[in-house]
C-alpha cells in the first residue's frame, strides 16, 4: 500500500496534478475573498511546503548531486536574502511580513525553500528550449525574472514583504537575474536527471496563480 502510495507513475501524476491545481485554485479565491483572506495567508507557509514535497517527489533521479542542488539552493537563496534584508544592498530596502512563516534573522524559512522550486522548476523548462549550457542559464534565469514582475504586487498586496518608498527598485529585478543566473549554473553543472513530469506544469499553475491575483 505505501509503495503504490509513493510511486511516480501515471497514476500518481495525475492526482499530484489535481492536486496541485486545486491547493493553487484555492489559494486564489481564498486570497481573494475578505472572509478567508486571514486564514488563507496563514495557509501559505504550508502550501510551499506541501507544493515542494510533490514536486521534488517526482523527479526521477534523485541522487546525490540531487540533494546538493536542494540543499545548496535552500541555503544561498536565504542567506542572500538575509544579506538583502540586514543591508539593503542588493536588492533594496524591504522587510518581510508574517504570511510567509517563521523567521530566521528576519527572513521566513519558506524563503529558501521558494528559491529551490522556482529555480528547479524554470531549470526544466529551459532545458527544453535549448541544448546550450549558456543559454539554458540565461533563459532560465530570464523565467525567473518574469515571475517575480508576477509575484511583486501579490506579495505587497498580501504582506508577503513591503518595500521601503511606493516603488520597487530596478536593481531587485538585476539583482534577481544576476543570482537566478548563478545558481541556473549550479543547476546545470550538477549531473542529475532533471527529469520531473510536473515541473512545466507546475511553473504553468504558479504563473497562472500570480497572474490571476493581479488581475483580480
Amino acid at each position: 500500500m505505501l509503495k503504490q502510495l509513493l510511486s511516480t507513475g501515471r497514476q500518481n501524476q495525475r492526482i499530484a496534478f489535481v492536486l496541485l491545481i486545486a491547493m493553487h485554485t484555492a489559494g486564489v479565491l481564498g486570497l481573494y475573498f475578505e472572509e478567508s483572506r486571514v486564514l488563507f495567508q496563514s495557509l501559505t507557509p504550508f502550501n510551499l511546503l506541501l507544493t515542494a514535497a510533490i514536486i521534488f517527489h517526482f523527479e526521477e533521479g534523485k541522487n546525490l548531486k540531487y540533494f546538493i542542488f536542494i540543499i545548496f539552493t535552500f541555503l544561498f537563496g536565504f542567506f542572500i536574502e538575509v544579506a538583502g534584508v540586514k543591508t539593503g544592498a542588493i536588492f533594496g530596502e524591504y522587510a518581510y511580513g508574517p504570511t510567509l512563516g517563521f523567521k530566521v534573522f528576519a527572513v521566513p524559512l519558506t524563503i529558501g525553500l521558494n528559491w529551490v522550486i522556482l529555480i528547479y522548476i524554470t531549470g526544466i523548462a529551459s532545458n527544453r528550449l535549448s541544448s546550450n549550457f549558456w543559454v539554458r542559464s540565461a533563459v532560465g534565469a530570464g523565467m525567473m525574472v518574469i515571475l517575480d514582475l508576477l509575484i511583486e504586487p501579490v506579495a505587497i498586496r498580501y504582506d508577503f514583504w513591503q518595500w521601503v518608498g511606493s516603488d520597487i527598485p530596478l536593481r531587485n529585478y538585476l539583482s534577481w537575474y544576476l543570482i537566478s543566473f548563478f545558481l541556473h549554473v549550479i543547476f546545470q553543472k550538477l549531473d542529475f536527471s532533471k527529469n520531473n513530469p510536473l515541473a512545466i506544469k507546475l511553473l504553468i499553475i504558479e504563473m497562472a496563480f500570480f497572474v490571476s491575483l493581479n488581475l483580480i
